[in-house]
């Protein structure tokens, strides 16, 4: 029978564990603004979901997008130069983020209500197998392409506004290659409209 200081020892031993356990949690919730929860797309890729708040840009305060460019699912090249001239809504996503399936029939919707206003949806596929991602957009009737990027390549390219551990993230770029406003964490219907007709408006008012 163990004696009562081994028992003593055993559950503080428990307890440092649960609260190193804490602590690395909290480490990893900095990774994104105000987490709402954290993801596993393996052993070694962690990922966290923001609340979903959106944050837009002054025309004077905009960095351009990064010169990204690399093959879809579908195997075809793309790049972000391909869309200068448009509004181009920006979406990272894995087949495995629970809220990526939920807010796609959102960006389904929003995409096929601005497609004629010159607006594009370009989704960037993250960490993901390539099988389950192309069943992902088979089963959503995804209409738009993603580029794939199992090594996180791209979401590195844009870690200056978006944290490449923020997933499912979404932006909006201008005409001019510049983000004009972001959404860290699932977005919705009312959300993303406002934010695209509000780059729209003012891409015609330049006109």
């Amino acid at each position: 029978m163990p004696s009562p200081s081994t028992g003593a020892r055993r559950r503080a031993g428990r307890f440092a564990a649960a609260a190193t356990a804490l602590t690395a949690a909290a480490a990893l919730g900095g990774c994104a603004a105000d987490p709402a929860q954290t993801e596993n797309a393996g052993s070694e890729n962690r990922y966290v979901s923001g609340d979903g708040s959106s944050t837009v840009f002054e025309a004077g305060e905009r960095t351009r997008a990064p010169e990204v460019s690399g093959k879809t699912l579908d195997g075809e090249d793309v790049a972000l130069a391909d869309y200068r001239g448009g509004v181009l809504v920006l979406n990272f996503w894995a087949s495995w983020c629970g809220p990526c399936r939920s807010e796609t029939p959102v960006l389904n919707e929003v995409h096929g209500e601005f497609e004629d206003q010159g607006v594009d949806f370009l989704g960037v596929n993250i960490k993901d197998d390539e099988t389950a991602a192309l069943a992902f957009e088979k089963k959503q009737k995804v209409a738009y392409p993603s580029l794939y990027d199992q090594p996180g390549e791209v979401a590195q390219a844009f870690r200056d506004t978006v944290p490449p551990q923020a997933i499912p993230s979404t932006l909006v770029i201008d005409r001019d290659g510049a983000i004009a406003a972001r959404v860290i964490g699932e977005t919705d219907y009312d959300q993303l409209t406002g934010l695209v007709e509000q780059v729209v408006a003012e891409d015609a008012d330049t006109e």
